[in-house]
């Protein structure tokens, strides 16, 4: 099989991805909004022993409230609960019952930290400034790459570039039980844009290289050299930093995991395109404005 036909399998596999994500959207069952996005309130508190999570969610029942209760600490005493839709002036209320509830079977309960209160404003702006920073930052590296290497090049970066944060939004979707989206999910984006493009540029110089070495051999072999030659370099990378996440991912606590997951996501994201959509997106690219210019300098002659 030609290495392009698996390029083409490749952007199939991720075409469907992307896919499932958006019909699953379309239905309702998007991604999971933290209260950074969807607005609300959180809060934790030490209970004082050991804690039951559906005693904890029971007083909030009571109330008639939904609440995401997760127990965390060492010895598993304190909890973290987060309150989507609410207004700002029930935060108080809601605290001064919750305690009243809770402090039957945990007279010991205390209050760990500030509240934290996002209304919905705060979270579209939040959202829209996240928009706004990948959109910019692109349009920046398109310019970069494009003056370092070339047209095609830049072009092929910033394709992968959004086809990895594509992937980590549509993983978001299809992981929507077990992760919520906050403002650390943008830290996590940002992140995976300057790892992303890092992996790209590495190939892409490699690819340069070799198309001065040999500048008649197909591009398509070109770009399959060059991803040969840099494979090591990028599996020593990218597994050591795995290690790290992972780690930070099975061991952290709840916001760590938030932050953790899409990383190593964005991460797997990332070594995939660029080693197998990228420098194919490329050599097509590449093909194409070398044509258009040969067709544009003959009509150029004939018209003379």
């Amino acid at each position: 099989m030609m290495i392009k036909d698996r390029s083409k399998i490749c952007l199939i596999v991720s075409a469907c991805i992307f896919a499932l994500a958006l019909i699953l959207t379309v239905f309702g069952l998007g991604i999971n909004q933290g209260i950074d996005f969807a607005g609300g309130m959180a809060m934790q508190y030490s209970m004082g022993k050991e804690v039951v999570q559906t005693d904890v969610e029971e007083v909030f029942n009571s109330m008639g409230i939904s609440a995401a209760v997760t127990v965390q600490g060492q010895n598993h005493d304190e909890v973290n609960i987060r309150i989507k839709d609410i207004a700002t002036e029930d935060v108080q209320t809601i605290q001064q019952r919750f305690v009243a509830g809770i402090s039957e079977k945990y007279p010991d309960v205390k209050q760990n930290g500030e509240v934290n209160y996002v209304g919905p404003v705060a979270g579209r702006t939040l959202l829209a400034n996240a928009f706004w920073s990948v959109l910019i930052a692109a349009a920046l590296m398109l310019l970069y790459i494009a003056i370092r290497f070339d047209l095609a090049s830049g072009l092929a970066a910033v394709f992968g570039l959004l086809h990895d944060v594509l992937m980590m939004l549509s993983f978001m979707v299809l992981l929507r039980s077990i992760i919520q989206m906050n403002s650390t999910f943008i830290a996590a984006m940002l992140t995976i844009v300057g790892y992303s493009i890092n992996n790209t540029i590495v190939i892409f110089d490699r690819i340069r290289e070799n198309q001065k070495k040999k500048p008649g051999d197909p591009r398509v072999e070109i770009v399959n050299r060059s991803v040969k030659e840099c494979l090591g370099r990028t599996l020593n990378t990218t597994i050591t930093t795995l290690l790290t996440i992972v780690a930070l991912y099975v061991m952290g606590v709840a916001s760590i995991k938030e932050f953790a997951l899409p990383i190593i996501i964005g991460i797997l994201s990332g070594v995939y395109s660029a080693n197998m959509i990228n420098g194919y997106v490329w050599a097509i690219l590449d093909e194409k404005i070398s044509s258009a210019r040969k067709n544009g300098k003959a009509k150029a002659k004939a018209k003379a």
